[in-house]
């Protein structure tokens, strides 16, 4: 996919292109988007655009001098490179991945992914090399908030001072967690989340996962509506239930958005929301149904709980937490 072929984020294209034009790239540019929300096909095209005649080779993934950094599990703190192959049959198939995607296709789900400082020391001897081809080495970094103290102050010097023709794209989820010192080395660019037919032009629709959040947050909603309690706790019973804190870190950031869609059918503003067909008559009985208050309270209780999931807490006491403060704002 070309920057040609990103529909959208008109902004961020125009802006990106006008770098290349100009000749005035930043050393490192972050981009915010939501889980999945399209920044990675557009850092790729962007790459593309600048790399010109061998740019065929960043769209396969396989140029010498771009590299690729993401959150790893495993003993003896692995770095990116040894799990590259399935990183990059997974970007290929889906570009649009979510983090949840991302552990799955290396065998992570259930555990924690990290950037460790072995991965920043690692970085930092690829960069001190030359470049294959002479021009840019670029590397992509997905979530940075994942990168622990010491890692992050190892690449700070690197971001602070980057050797000629170095270029960092960093896609972030949760900006607020990067570190300070990082983010603002850093031109931001927010990424909108794609439109459906984007999703379906790119491979990625309503898959199973998606539809089973959907089924479950239309029971949640459902019970907090008909202010039936028993049925809301026994959903969030539900949710706890997921396989995994990962899959239910999924869902609160599917809840997440579909909190956004209520807001902004309130607001009367739902061609922009780009809710799926499928779904959108139940997201407007709720936005007709629910207070005005609701959609931003329940996101920052939501919130709450996702980052109580990476804290260890017990899940059946989150999610029943979850559901009583729900349930007091609807």
């Amino acid at each position: 996919m070309e920057l040609s072929d990103i529909r959208g984020n008109d902004a961020v294209v125009g802006a990106l292109r006008g770098m290349v034009d100009s000749g005035r790239i930043p050393h490192a540019l972050l981009l915010h988007e939501n889980d999945g929300g399209g920044a990675f096909p557009i850092a790729l095209a962007f790459l593309q655009y600048l790399y010109g005649p061998s740019g065929h080779r960043v769209a396969k993934l396989i140029h010498p001098d771009v590299h690729f950094v993401f959150p790893v599990a495993g003993k003896d703190k692995p770095v990116s490179e040894q799990f590259i192959r399935p990183f990059r049959e997974m970007a290929l198939a889906n570009p649009l991945f979510r983090e949840g995607d991302l552990y799955a296709a290396l065998g992570f789900e259930g555990k924690q992914g990290l950037i460790s400082v072995n991965e920043s020391k690692s970085l930092l001897d690829k960069l001190s090399l030359s470049g294959v081809e002479g021009g840019y080495r670029s590397v992509v970094l997905y979530l940075p908030e994942k990168m622990n103290q010491q890692a992050a102050n190892t690449l700070l010097k690197m971001v602070e001072e980057p050797p000629e023709k170095t270029l960092f794209l960093l896609i972030t989820h949760e900006p607020e967690k990067v570190l300070a010192t990082i983010f603002s080395r850093c031109l931001f660019l927010r990424v909108m989340p794609p439109s459906v037919e984007d999703e379906m032009a790119l491979g990625r629709h309503l898959d199973g996962d998606s539809q089973a959040y959907m089924d479950l947050f239309s029971d949640l909603m459902g019970a907090l509506l008909e202010k039936d309690l028993l049925t809301a706790l026994e959903t969030g019973e539900a949710i706890a239930n997921l396989e995994n804190r990962e899959k239910q870190k999924s869902f609160c950031k599917f809840a997440s958005e579909c909190l956004r869609w209520i807001f902004l059918v309130q607001q009367g503003l739902g061609r922009l929301a780009r809710v799926p067909e499928e779904w959108s008559d139940a997201i407007a009985s709720y936005a007709s149904r629910c207070r005005k208050t609701f959609p931003r309270g329940a996101a920052r209780h939501v919130d709450r709980a996702v980052m109580l999931l990476e804290r260890n807490v017990n899940q059946r006491v989150l999610f029943t937490d979850l559901v009583n403060r729900l349930f007091m704002i609807v």
